[in-house]
């Protein structure tokens, strides 16, 4: 299985979102200047659906 986390991070900061803040446990909140809201993401995303919901939370087209 893939890990997307490290590669959907890379196109979150290129798109203009910013790391917030740590969750607990493994997650970490980002903001979005798109939708204006913060979002979460897990360190360890193995399902490609799970980025992308993490894409459309930040208002970004699908990726992966």
């Amino acid at each position: 299985m893939s890990d997307y986390t490290k590669e959907l991070k890379r196109y979150l900061l290129d798109a203009g979102c910013r790391f917030d803040r740590y969750g607990k446990g493994d997650h970490e909140i980002w903001f979005s200047p798109i939708t204006m809201i913060k979002f979460v993401i897990d360190n360890r995303i193995k399902s490609r659906h799970t980025a992308n919901a993490v894409l459309k939370q930040a208002g970004l087209p699908k990726q992966f």
